[in-house]
């Protein structure tokens, strides 16, 4: 089998880091801005924390973690996910606070057969309160080049984008008892670990470690957020200045509705056959987000 981290060295060379900009709320740079949360030296951070592989091998997974906390802002990574063979795989990138009552927004790719495409799952935890999956296919092999995935979370609404093209909008319904992240600020994380028992088929296939070791890379990571403090709530930080769209994206999100749905919550009759969810009954147009 091939060390765990042999082909590390190779993936530098394909990493092609750049320069993070210095942002004024957040971080850029992996060695000082992260921690290392699980697996050792398989969360292998390179060029002067520029760049970033985590492996994942049959005896553990990998991940790392903001030391900071932040409150609203936008943070985006650019991420080359694993090649081949990934079924059972989870590369997830995600905001969540601590607790049993957590607030989280997840980003997770799924794993599958060669051949096959990744799904890209998304949702978020309000004070505990999650089961809002919306899953697509992506437009593009995600494991050819390194593409932009962005959390751009305000008091408002949260746009989840995938190159700068909003895949979906998730507005802030507390008026109708919808929770929704305002509160906890959440540190942002990303990992890679063993999700072979509900990723790939529901569960159905499982990993296969003669392919491992399983390696994605990262690069480019900002946060143009806000850090709370005793004197800083963040409620006034991008509180609203973007809260739609415009024509263009709008017709994008349309089309990614249309064309890369895998799974909605809102169209799950088996799931809510007593009736869907308030936001779901109260949504403007027969799409899964308002815009």
């Amino acid at each position: 089998m091939v060390s765990s981290y042999a082909n590390n060295s190779v993936f530098l060379l394909l990493c092609l880091c750049l320069t993070f900009s210095t942002i004024a709320f957040g971080g850029g740079n992996f060695n000082t801005d992260f921690n290392i949360l699980f697996g050792d030296k398989r969360a292998n951070i390179q060029d002067g924390g520029n760049c970033m592989t985590l492996t994942m091998d049959k005896y553990s997974g990998s991940g790392i973690g903001t030391q900071n906390e932040y409150l609203f802002g936008r943070f985006d990574m650019q991420i080359k996910l694993v090649p081949g063979n990934s079924a059972g795989t989870v590369t997830a990138y995600y905001l969540s606070s601590q607790g049993p009552h957590h607030d989280e927004i997840d980003m997770e790719f799924l794993g599958n057969l060669s051949g096959d495409p990744y799904i890209l799952s998304t949702n978020f935890y309000a004070n505990g309160d999650g089961g809002h999956e919306v899953q697509f296919y992506l437009w593009f092999d995600p494991t050819n080049d390194f593409h932009t995935y962005s959390i751009d979370w305000n008091p408002q609404r949260i746009i989840i984008l995938v190159d700068n093209i909003p895949i979906r909008v998730i507005h802030n319904r507390q008026n109708i008892g919808v929770p929704f992240p305002t509160r906890q600020p959440m540190k942002l994380y990303t990992t890679l670990w063993n999700g072979d028992s509900w990723a790939t088929r529901g569960g159905q296939v499982k990993i296969d470690w003669s392919k491992s070791p399983f390696t994605a890379g990262f690069r480019n990571f900002s946060a143009n957020a806000c850090m709370p403090s005793p004197s800083n709530n963040c409620l006034g930080f991008n509180g609203g200045e973007d809260k739609g769209l415009n024509g263009e994206t709008r017709k994008k999100l349309k089309e990614i509705y249309s064309k890369l749905i895998v799974y909605d919550y809102c169209r799950d009759f088996i799931r809510f056959a007593r009736g869907l969810p308030n936001e779901c009954r109260n949504r403007l147009t027969d799409h899964p987000d308002e815009y």
